[in-house]
């Protein structure tokens, strides 16, 4: 069967393990985009099997599985920190006060298109503030800082796609990484920004990055521990988290690389505190629900 651009296929060589869509063709060889994970890779189209609608819709349920895991898992969180927000706001008061809540702002760049469409409906899903921009990794370092300065946010998501390759260097390599190197350059930039861990909240990375290289650079959360893959909705997870946590709590690493889809092989990160503010009164009238 002809392989063309456009097409979602799996890697023969490694069993179909992960789906993929193709993104260009030339001299035989493929490049390719993980359909669910972040990973951008290159093979041989002899190596390429087309996958069947049966095939894909059977894949595209046991991805669905997972995503519902992590967002029950994220709901009841919500839920529990929103109950210990009420309690903490009473303190004092007869009645239950009204009050509102102003949640971490995102900014989130993205490498693909199609992951950042994903991940702002989710964030949206959150009740999480986002503003999304898609560029390529390359590209992310250049537009870093005038982003910062417009949108001025108190969370930063760097993404898209990234690869180790054996061939190219051994694990603690940075050469060996595809994308690695733009992602900390884009942290880096931030730091110089603001250099507080907590006044601005940095998650960087995507499949198989170089997790200490991005630590090191600043960032509070970075893929991946153990060079594995990373689901594309990851980040989303983790900046959301960090988002809805009060300032004044340090969030549980535990707790928050569990709700990921990836868990803590794919995802690390060091003691943060979160960036919600909550506020009072909040006037009937200018009441703008959130979200649970």
């Amino acid at each position: 069967m002809t392989i063309q651009v456009g097409d979602v296929v799996g890697r023969l060589s490694y069993d179909c393990d992960v789906l993929f869509r193709v993104l260009a063709i030339e001299r035989g060889l493929a490049t390719l985009v993980g359909e669910e994970m972040r990973l951008l890779a290159d093979a041989p189209v002899t190596d390429l099997k087309k996958m069947s609608a049966k095939e894909r819709e059977t894949d595209k349920k046991r991805q669905k599985e997972r995503e519902d895991v992590s967002y029950r898992l994220f709901r009841q969180d919500a839920k529990l920190m929103k109950r210990r927000q009420e309690y903490q706001a009473a303190s004092g008061y007869e009645e239950t006060p009204h009050f509102f809540e102003m949640r971490g702002r995102v900014l989130h760049l993205d490498g693909d298109l199609n992951y950042l469409n994903r991940c702002t409906a989710l964030y949206e899903k959150f009740g999480v503030p986002v503003y999304g921009v898609h560029m390529e990794e390359k590209e992310m370092p250049t537009q870093m800082a005038s982003l910062m300065e417009m949108v001025q946010p108190d969370i930063v998501v760097i993404t898209g796609h990234d690869a180790y390759s054996k061939a190219k260097g051994n694990r603690d390599e940075l050469k060996a990484y595809r994308h690695t190197k733009y992602f900390a350059d884009c942290v880096r930039i931030a730091r110089t920004t603001v250099q507080s861990r907590d006044d601005l909240l940095i998650f960087a990375g995507a499949c198989q990055s170089h997790f200490e290289t991005l630590i090191k650079a600043g960032a509070n959360f970075a893929s991946s521990p153990e060079r594995v893959n990373i689901h594309a909705l990851d980040p989303v997870y983790i900046a959301s988290r960090l988002s809805r946590t009060s300032f004044l709590e340090t969030v549980n690493l535990w707790e928050i690389l569990r709700n990921t889809i990836t868990g803590q092989k794919g995802i690390g990160g060091i003691e943060t505190r979160g960036s919600m503010r909550l506020g009072l009164p909040l006037k009937e009238q200018d009441e703008t629900p959130q979200s649970d």
